[in-house]
């Protein structure tokens, strides 16, 4: 079994930055795709940003460009980059591993989430 704890979060102005970080442990014998995830008060969970075992990513339209996904593999830890942040990305976000490599990702372990404020 994997568990996902994540650290990072916290409250930021408008334009602020953060850097969350995930570190996996556990049984863990491939480097499985990862992917963060969010969801703000009132809305559905979203999907944030993926990272393939390769380091390919996939980010959603509205973080492009001021979000970057990476991983140490070594480590098995995994970052989101958080640059030029606005109040609607005020969620909680959510550390995640697949368990396969299949063509869409599917999360199968979640981490316990933590909390992202943007305000001013």
């Amino acid at each position: 079994q994997v568990q996902l704890v994540e650290s990072g979060g916290g409250s930021v102005q408008p334009g602020g930055s953060l850097r969350l970080s995930c570190a996996a442990s556990g049984r863990i014998f491939s480097i499985w795709p990862m992917a963060w995830y969010r969801q703000a008060p009132g809305k559905m969970r979203e999907v944030v940003a993926i990272i393939t075992s390769g380091g390919n990513t996939n980010y959603a339209d509205s973080v492009k460009g001021r979000f970057t996904i990476s991983r140490e593999n070594a480590k098995n830890t995994v970052y989101l980059q958080m640059n030029s942040l606005k109040p609607a990305d005020t969620a909680v976000y959510y550390c995640t591993m697949a368990r396969d490599y299949g063509s869409e990702y599917v999360p199968y372990y979640w981490g316990q989430g933590t909390q992202v404020t943007v305000s001013s």
